[in-house]
């Protein structure tokens, strides 16, 4: 179980992602590239923000990436990681500003972000344990645009007890003990998650879970 740890971070207490959709779009007819370019920095999205502000600044402002993951990030190679989020999105604002911070110090890795209505094709096509389409979903590019490995919402330790726990605790009790468990691990799942994913592109053993 997740102790309820240090400041919780909650505010809307909605799911960063719709229910399930009839169909998921196939992978293969995602034009991830033509996305990427059409997306935001970092920086710009930060500065548009207008909800959960305190959070995704926060956050950015504290994180900071162990020395380990930024050399295994650079050792993985040039990527590009196409971010599907919005700002109202309490799983995004935990977890895309540490995947910046990364960003900033690994000089061939970058980022750009779309909306969730642009992003739909990718949402569906890479979907959450549970079926659903959501925000966030991280999707590596590799230098010719294709799609080498993708992450879906929320960290996996985090995202296994969750979904283990949805039906059993009261709402309130579940996202406070979720964002607490954000507040706590300050990224550290995050960025390990997605430097495992460079690390098995690198490999050409591409990681997607749920697509």
């Amino acid at each position: 179980m997740l102790a309820p740890a240090g400041l919780v971070l909650a505010g809307v207490l909605a799911l960063c992602g719709p229910a399930p959709a009839p169909a998921a779009a196939p992978a293969d007819t995602v034009p991830y590239a033509t996305l990427y370019d059409a997306g935001t920095p970092f920086g710009v999205f930060l500065k548009k923000a207008d909800q959960r502000v305190e959070t995704w600044q926060g956050n950015f402002a504290r994180a900071v990436v162990a020395p380990e993951l930024q050399a295994r990030a650079r050792a993985a190679g040039a990527y590009r990681l196409l971010v599907i989020a919005e700002d109202w999105c309490g799983d995004s604002a935990n977890t895309i500003p540490y995947l910046a911070r990364l960003v900033d110090q690994v000089p061939d890795l970058e980022m750009r972000i779309v909306d969730s209505n642009a992003g739909r094709p990718v949402m569906e096509a890479h979907r959450t344990p549970d079926g659903r389409a959501a925000t966030p979903t991280v999707v590596v590019l590799d230098a010719e645009g294709a799609q080498v490995g993708c992450w879906v919402e929320r960290p996996a330790r985090l995202q296994t007890w969750f979904l283990e726990n949805e039906a059993r605790l009261e709402r309130d009790v579940l996202y406070e003990r979720k964002y607490a468990w954000y507040d706590e691990d300050a990224g550290a799942s995050t960025v390990s998650d997605i430097v495992a994913l460079l690390e098995a592109a690198r490999a050409g053993r591409p990681l997607c879970p749920g697509g």
